[in-house]
């Protein structure tokens, strides 16, 4: 067996009934193959074991009271994967699928993502089973506050720099940075994605759906194509759906779906400004379901569906992992379906992806594709550590900067190492090496 699978197999027995940390450092693992033959100064110092392996996992029990009086305990988790380029950053997840299995998958993810962005950033997930979804704002304060109770302890501006993911928004943040600061007696930018008026920054609930059309251009610029007038099928509804949906308006595409997960609406007239404001409406504020939009504007909803069977030049996965089956990517394929974006972590199964890349179509892996959002989360520390706050233009320029060097880097690298144009192996070779080096220089760590 090579180092490669002697280390899959060591993951396998360390990390028993973890299908999607196992899932994610396959995918990883098998695609920088060439690189781990090319320089023998990592099979030497055991890289691969040793990135593998999260440096810290801490795990602890989120006891809350409900508005019924009545005590409710929770788990909360924070992975602290890879701190050798910076402090730790990722999101924190509230959903009742989160487990260990999930949160090490994105921490591993994040470590590669945060490497691509330029930005001095390790990586780090966390989160909690706790569902947000039908809680009052008074017991999801009350739950923030007791995780972050916590948390505390184990994060700073310096150290980790939590933000948010699925279930936790500006409220949620609100919430959490309001009981670090009485816990720790002091205003830092220990989290990111808070309010413009208390450290947040200009573009940063726009930056990963943002950032993954700005990716998408950049793709498309290679077969000198542009995104005007192509036909775009778009999952989910939260924060990365609605933005992809905004910044895809404005360079002419044409949105045409939706989702979340009761289903999605599909509008062959394609999704405008002025629907796209109902449908923040009917999220942000009213927490409603997406059937109400097909309700509201009478167009076609498929209840138990994904959008990938309706026809588009472009997909644009938004929602969770592994939302694209090999099934999914088939039938976007025959549809013809050139380019997949994934503004979402991991949501392309393994024979999805294997799909994309023998049609050799446009494919923006993730941790290249998303990365927009922790790019401007980056931004938001770097702001709040002068103290000073940036113009919404001068934030969107670094974060288009950012997305356009990811893009050229995983494009280069792909083609350096025999791969042209597989942006899988070139954003997975170009985060690693970046990481590796850092722990290399700086010894047993």
């Amino acid at each position: 067996m090579g180092v490669i699978q002697d280390t899959l197999e060591i993951v396998r027995k360390r990390n028993p009934g973890e299908p999607e940390f196992f899932q994610a450092v396959t995918e990883v693992l098998e695609s920088i193959e060439p690189v781990i033959e090319r320089h023998k100064k990592y099979r030497d110092a055991r890289i691969l074991e040793r990135i593998v392996e999260p440096e810290r996992v801490v795990i602890f029990r989120v006891p809350w009271q409900d508005d019924k009086g009545q005590f409710q305990i929770n788990r909360g988790f924070r992975i602290q994967m890879n701190s050798a380029i910076g402090p730790y950053k990722g999101g924190l997840r509230f959903h009742p699928t989160v487990c260990l299995s999930i949160l090490k998958f994105l921490a591993f993810e994040q470590v590669f993502k945060n490497s691509l962005t330029t930005l001095p950033m390790g990586g780090a997930k966390g989160g909690s089973d706790f569902d947000p979804k039908g809680k009052s704002d008074n017991e999801v304060m009350r739950f923030c506050q007791s995780f972050m109770t916590e948390l505390f302890r184990h994060v700073g501006p310096d150290t980790d720099v939590p933000a948010g993911d699925i279930g936790v928004g500006g409220r949620e943040i609100g919430y959490l940075f309001g009981q670090y600061k009485r816990l720790a007696n002091e205003f830092t930018g220990v989290l990111t994605g808070k309010g413009l008026n208390w450290g947040g920054s200009l573009i940063r609930p726009e930056a990963t759906g943002y950032g993954c059309v700005y990716f998408a251009i950049e793709m498309s610029k290679t077969r000198g194509e542009t995104l005007e007038g192509k036909v775009c099928t778009v999952s989910g509804s939260g924060n990365a759906a609605q933005y992809t949906v905004e910044k895809l308006i404005q360079v002419g595409a044409k949105v045409v779906t939706m989702s979340d997960s009761d289903g999605f609406v599909y509008d062959k007239d394609g999704i405008n400004e002025e629907k796209l404001a109902w449908i923040m409406d009917l999220k942000n504020v009213r927490r409603g379901r997406i059937r109400e939009y097909a309700e509201k504007f009478g167009v076609k909803y498929f209840p138990g569906k994904r959008p990938w069977g309706i026809e588009c030049d472009c997909a644009f996965p938004c929602a969770t992992q592994n939302e694209i089956s090999g099934e999914d990517a088939k039938t976007l394929l025959d549809n013809g379906c050139t380019l997949v974006a994934e503004a979402a972590n991991m949501p392309s199964e393994p024979e999805a992806i294997q799909q994309f890349l023998a049609k050799r179509i446009l494919f923006g892996p993730a941790k290249a594709a998303n990365a927009g959002g922790v790019a401007t989360s980056g931004l938001e520390m770097a702001q709040n550590s002068m103290r000073l706050p940036w113009t919404r233009e001068e934030v969107d320029a670094r974060l288009r900067h950012i997305m356009t060097t990811i893009h050229k880097n995983a494009f280069d690298t792909a083609a350096e190492y025999g791969k042209p144009g597989n942006l899988v192996v070139g954003a997975n070779i170009a985060g690693f090496v970046k990481v590796a080096d850092a722990m290399l220089d700086q010894g047993l760590v």
